[in-house]
């Protein structure tokens, strides 16, 4: 599996299905094996996608601010979450 801890605001890459390579963030813990997943584009927040963890590549970048209003309850937008994500995902290249 992975070193890094399954956690809400995780980056984890999808490793298959339709959205093969892309970018998510966790946004909600499920019984394993499973999380829920959004990109603010493709998977909205009001609406993540439920998906397997052996399915996902799990990165060691957290997205603090917005795990923060996760836990907190707090309104996270679909734009912010794909703003953060595509300069964590610019960070990696980096």
């Amino acid at each position: 599996m992975s070193d890094y801890p399954i956690e809400t605001g995780r980056v984890v890459i999808s490793k298959s299905g339709r959205d093969k390579g892309r970018p998510f963030l966790i946004v909600e813990l499920l019984p394993e094996p499973y999380v829920l997943i959004a990109d603010g584009g493709l998977r909205r927040l009001r609406q993540p996608k439920k998906k397997k963890l052996k399915h996902l590549e799990i990165t060691g970048m957290v997205l603090e601010g917005i795990r923060d209003k996760l836990k907190q309850g707090t309104k996270v937008f679909d734009a912010e979450l794909r703003s953060a994500l595509k300069s964590a995902m610019q960070k990696k290249e980096e």
